[in-house]
């Protein structure tokens, strides 16, 4: 019996990634199946053009740009907090990997910094850029 039952865990542990993978596949493509069913459903009794064209917009969803100095910080902070969990265990690795989580942190605002993400500041950057 603890054969079976030692061959079956190795079975689940290498088969679980791919039962996630499918269940989030699963739901999202049930999500967007929906979505535009409904938006067939709504064209089909709206005879407006321009509400038509708004509904779309709206139900499409704009992807906002990633803010890399706001995750940045986020991450800084729980490198931070690994970093002291870690201390108060007086061990040599969760500090370790406090500090990397914190300079992935840091290096992640410094590309918020570098990478300007909204269009005014790609306009201020350019402006700058064509100014020199």
């Amino acid at each position: 019996m603890e054969d079976i039952l030692g061959i079956g865990i190795g079975y689940v542990a290498v088969l679980m990634p791919v039962l996630l993978v499918g269940v989030i596949f699963f739901f999202n493509t049930k999500d967007e199946k929906n979505k535009y069913a409904a938006m067939i459903e709504i064209s089909q009794n709206i005879q407006d053009p321009s509400e038509l064209r708004e509904l779309l917009e709206n139900l499409q969803g704009k992807t906002q740009p990633i803010d890399y100095r706001r995750s940045g910080v986020i991450t800084l902070f729980i490198g931070l907090g690994i970093f002291l969990f870690g201390m108060s265990l007086s061990g040599e690795i969760v500090p370790g990997i406090g500090l990397l989580v914190g300079a992935i942190g840091a290096g992640s605002i410094v590309a918020g910094y570098l990478y300007p993400n909204d269009s005014a500041e790609l306009t201020k950057a350019v402006e700058r850029f064509e100014e020199s």
